[in-house]
């Protein structure tokens, strides 16, 4: 079965959620009230700094990027555009897979806790957030939680 077309509404009980990910880098996910940009404006200003490049699909949210500070490159989707190559060096620099893959992850490693209630799902987005950022797996990952728990 598909799922219903459009972006996810907490009253749909498919609350939206914003991704931000530096390539190789850190991810920041945030469960949203809306998807609107004075929502996430202040999100991403504090999260990002003025002058990064930022990728993003054609999504209308991300219009103001420019305005707010930020070199911004799109690709559009609806067009089956995935990848792009500006320069031509073979090298297809402005995507989302990075993003998309987070995406995948996430899905998949919240699938067998079904049933996730709206008020519980920002604990484990920050417990997700926080194991792949510290790049650990396994027990590995017990000292650098115990310290984030008692810090």
């Amino acid at each position: 079965m598909k799922g219903a077309r459009g972006r996810g509404t907490l009253a749909q009980e498919k609350p939206p959620i914003l991704g931000m990910i530096q390539r190789g880098g850190q991810v920041l996910i945030r469960m949203l009230v809306n998807v609107q940009q004075q929502t996430i404006e202040p999100l991403i200003q504090a999260m990002i700094r003025p002058g990064t490049q930022v990728y993003s699909d054609e999504y209308g949210i991300y219009g103001r990027l420019c305005e707010w500070g930020y070199e911004h490159r799109t690709v559009c989707h609806s067009r089956g555009e995935y990848a792009r190559d500006e320069d031509g060096d073979g090298f297809h620099e402005v995507h989302v897979n990075t993003i998309e893959g987070f995406w995948s992850l996430l899905r998949s490693w919240l699938r067998p806790h079904r049933g996730l209630s709206q008020e519980k799902l920002p604990l484990y987005l920050g417990f997700f957030q926080f194991v792949h950022n510290a790049r650990i797996r396994g027990k590995g990952l017990l000292q650098p939680l115990l310290s984030v728990l008692l810090a």
